[in-house]
């Protein structure tokens, strides 16, 4: 599975009723595959998988396989309050002709260090398909510490983490263990230039449902070498990333996808739309 690059966690339109636009869901896909992302994560935070029912995640993840198999690198995202639901979910994504899974430690419960190992081993050994655990303690309420990581990473079914802690020190220190076939990858929208020097390949954004294009031309110049340019592409796209960090993200992903060249509708309850001056403050930050 190749996670080199950019991969866009994608945002999830709908339509003026609510309902998931499947059409407007092609059409999303192949923009960002045209703009050169190196995959597609389905049902992830910025795609409110939350919010779906059961017949809408599988459509859901059958639109955007039928649009980019064999195109790009496909990840779904399994994450759920429970470990067996996970493994169902997990089941479900293969079927679907999925390449990998993503997967939190599961939320509410907070489980120890010993239980988020259980966690993700019981997912890991269920299925042949290679996971990227997803750190982001903020969202989950449990953080996955680094002995964990340690410990995880030998196992061959678990191919990576996404660091979305905020805390660029315990990225920095899974980047200097050097883990053997795993990969730490950029979960930080405003980090990815401190990642890819430090070695990361990968960066997994809900920011390049706005920026993808810029965001592969930042990855591509870190990989040549050319850090100036890195950082001049990083400094036109800080402000409406810090915009997006500092609240309504999913909205801001949402209002701002493909530079606000695209009408995706707005975000589902419990979530709710932004007013609109400050929608129109952050479209500005995109001009």
């Amino acid at each position: 599975m190749n996670i080199n690059g950019i991969l866009v966690p994608i945002v999830t339109p709908f339509d003026n009723n609510g309902d998931v636009d499947t059409e407007t869901l092609t059409t999303l896909v192949e923009a960002f595959i045209d703009k050169g992302v190196t995959g597609i994560v389905a049902c992830g935070t910025t795609g409110e998988y939350y919010t779906f029912s059961a017949a809408e995640r599988e459509l859901v993840l059958i639109t955007i396989a039928k649009a980019a198999k064999d195109k790009v690198t496909l990840i779904a995202g399994i994450n759920s309050l429970s470990t067996d639901n996970s493994i169902e979910l997990a089941k479900q994504a293969k079927e679907l002709g999925y390449d990998g899974l993503m997967l939190s430690a599961p939320p509410y419960s907070l489980p120890e260090q010993d239980g988020v190992i259980a966690h993700f081993e019981k997912v890991a050994d269920a299925s042949d398909l290679p996971i990227v655990m997803y750190n982001f303690p903020d969202r989950v309420g449990v953080s996955i510490e680094f002995d964990t990581v340690a410990h995880l990473a030998k196992h061959p079914n678990i191919v990576g983490v996404k660091e979305s802690s905020g805390d660029f020190s315990h990225a920095l220190r899974m980047l200097q263990a050097n883990f053997d076939n795993f990969d730490v990858v950029c979960g930080c929208d405003d980090q990815p230039v401190d990642f890819f020097f430090w070695g990361a390949k990968s960066w997994i954004a809900g920011a390049a449902n706005v920026f993808p294009e810029e965001q592969v031309a930042l990855f591509n110049a870190t990989q040549q070498g050319d850090w100036d340019k890195a950082k001049q592409i990083m400094s036109d796209m800080y402000p409406a990333i810090h915009s997006m960090e500092s609240g309504n993200y999913n909205q801001k992903a949402k209002a701002g996808c493909l530079k606000g060249s695209m009408e995706v509708g707005s975000v589902r309850v419990p979530l709710t739309a932004m007013p609109e001056d400050e929608k129109a403050e952050f479209l500005a930050l995109l001009s």
